[in-house]
């Protein structure tokens, strides 16, 4: 009796396999970028919500009305703080997706890279929860002053003079980059610049002078694009 195999093989042999891909990093730096702009618009949301602050004039407390005409005048400064605010959230965004893709690449989908994708994020959406209320009064302070309440106005300052300096969770981000460059995922400064300005955004959020951590972790943002913008070049060259 004769026997007969027949095998079937679609696929050539005798060519060598591929290793698997390794992941990359994004193909550009353009997410660094979107970072130091969103460091800048941090700053400027700072410095553009302090200049509205009638709320805040010792000599006008007790007087809603004289509070909220001190406000509708500085109206310009409402129309910035809003604008710079939500680019800010945006670029944040962008940010942090490229800071997630850069990271995966060198130590892959590990609890600090999620953290410090979930930091950025969050206060992108804390940005924009911060300006939220600006269209609702300045709008009203600048073509029809009587239609808002002054204690409602005076309340909006407090808002804008608070949740939007609250960068507590770039300081996880922070935090999350010196743990990752204890592996060896990101150059060392850059880990340092995570722990130091990260957790001093983390502790003054944490503590009962929680707007100081926007001074931070603003500047933490900046610092930490630039250094992946123009420095990191000892990755770029093992892509």
């Amino acid at each position: 009796m004769t026997t007969h195999v027949t095998t079937h093989n679609p696929v050539r042999a005798d060519l060598p396999v591929p290793d698997r891909a390794p992941a990359t990093a994004p193909a550009d730096r353009r997410w660094a970028f979107a970072g130091i702009g969103a460091g800048l618009a941090g700053i400027g949301t700072i410095v553009t919500s302090s200049s509205i602050n009638g709320v805040y004039d010792k000599d006008l407390v007790g007087h809603p009305d004289q509070i909220a005409d001190k406000i509708a005048d500085q109206a310009p400064y409402m129309f910035a703080f809003h604008s710079i605010t939500m680019l800010g959230a945006l670029l944040m965004v962008v940010f942090a997706a490229g800071l997630f893709g850069r990271l995966k690449a060198a130590v892959g989908v590990t609890t600090s890279t999620v953290v410090a994708l979930a930091g950025l994020l969050g206060t992108a959406v804390v940005s924009v929860m911060g300006a939220g209320l600006d269209t609702e009064f300045m709008m009203s302070l600048s073509f029809d002053r009587d239609s808002v309440d002054d204690y409602n106005v005076a309340h909006y300052n407090h808002w804008i003079g608070t949740i939007p300096w609250l960068w507590v969770l770039a300081g996880l981000a922070g935090l999350a980059l010196f743990a990752i460059a204890k592996q060896g995922g990101v150059p060392r400064w850059i880990g340092r610049v995570g722990l130091v300005l990260g957790g001093l955004t983390a502790l003054f959020g944490v503590s009962p002078l929680e707007y100081i951590s926007g001074m931070f972790g603003a500047l933490l943002v900046l610092v930490v694009a630039i250094g992946f913008a123009f420095g990191d070049r000892a990755f770029r060259g093992n892509r």
